[in-house]
């Protein structure tokens, strides 16, 4: 399996991962058996070209319906039955919108299903965010803007309106995914940022995490627009990749060490870890009252999140691995992870 930088999906039965083959000229998605790894179906086409950070997949399948969504750097969208991997529909959006520029890492954002609808940001000046209809691959609605951002969309109710909210290459916006309107624009006051991490709703409000603008939290007036001045912000946590997480009433990021940020009181910090583990990128997760972070090199840290910094667990599960940047995939007690060219099965029952 070649270096590998797409996030991984799973289910009780079976763990999508993407690829690259037939030296570096092909995607490759493989379904593998959860149980032994066994790979179960693969599906592949030619996808040509050449990305800063190699060529591989970036964006997690969605798995919905009896079927899996798969979204290649060079913009090959797939449907796949899930228990077979026969294909439902293909499109290639850079041959459907026709954006101007290839971005330099592709891309990269996971596609939002909402209802019905596939939502994509191709980036191009008549598509720069667009819908697909999920069953048939039909284009539904078409978005003008500009070239696209690098992070993925989330749907969330903000100001009483439903909208997929994401980032174009220099603004973070709402539309509304059953028309395509966009609803409002947002430019931070530092530009240039890469805009890779995710937006986070936080109830009825936004947390975004970007490199040259800090973390900050937004409220929303009674049109679902956002109200620009955040209402709390943390500038020396500001991840160019990372996406933080929330709970136990807290923001947990990782930004050359680990940041503990107090929601309730204007994102004060609480404490920072100053680890090795926690100086290159990081993906993390939480429940109720724990965080796991995922390093660059292959540890599982298991932090306390509703105290001071308390490490309940270290594991080391992909040894001499320097480069895990694909998000993990979790079914009940089992953690999926897939290394530079490995994924390892993970099971804390055992």
């Amino acid at each position: 399996m070649s270096r590998g930088l797409g996030g991984v999906a799973a289910t009780r039965d079976h763990v999508l991962v993407s690829d690259r083959e037939l030296h570096d000229t092909t995607d490759a998605f493989h379904c593998l058996a959860a149980e032994t790894g066994k790979v179960v179906w693969s599906v592949r086409y030619p996808a040509l070209g050449r990305l800063d950070y190699g060529n591989s997949p970036r964006s997690t399948p969605v798995i919905a319906g009896g079927r899996a969504y798969l979204h290649g750097a060079f913009g090959d969208v797939t449907c796949v039955e899930m228990t077979t991997g026969k294909t439902v529909w293909q499109l290639n959006t850079r041959d459907e919108f026709e954006p101007a520029d290839m971005p330099s890492w592709g891309t990269c954002s996971t596609p939002l299903l909402a209802g019905d609808r596939l939502i994509v940001n191709p980036g191009a000046k008549d598509a720069s965010v667009a819908a697909l209809d999920a069953n048939t691959g039909k284009v539904l609605w078409k978005s003008p803007g500009k070239p696209a951002g690098y992070g993925s969309f989330v749907l969330a109710t903000l100001g009483g309106i439903t909208q997929a909210v994401g980032y174009d290459a220099d603004s973070l916006g709402g539309w509304d995914p059953l028309t395509g309107q966009r609803l409002w624009r947002m430019v931070p006051p530092r530009s240039h940022d890469f805009n890779v991490s995710t937006p986070v709703p936080v109830g009825d409000k936004l947390l975004v995490s970007t490199e040259n603008n800090g973390t900050r939290l937004y409220a929303f007036d009674g049109q679902g627009k956002i109200v620009p001045i955040p209402i709390a912000a943390h500038k020396p946590l500001a991840p160019d990749t990372h996406t933080p997480v929330m709970t136990a009433g807290r923001v947990f990021g990782v930004w050359r060490r680990l940041y503990c940020l107090d929601l309730a009181n204007g994102l004060k910090e609480v404490w920072q870890a100053d680890d090795p583990a926690f100086a290159g990128y990081c993906t993390a997760v939480a429940d109720e009252t724990r965080v796991l972070i995922v390093t660059l090199r292959g540890e599982l840290v298991l932090v306390d999140a509703t105290a001071a910094y308390v490490e309940l667990g270290r594991l080391k599960v992909l040894e001499g691995d320097r480069g895990l940047y694909a998000h993990p995939a979790f079914v009940g007690t089992r953690a999926y992870i897939r290394g530079s060219n490995a994924v390892v099965c993970v099971d804390s029952s055992r």
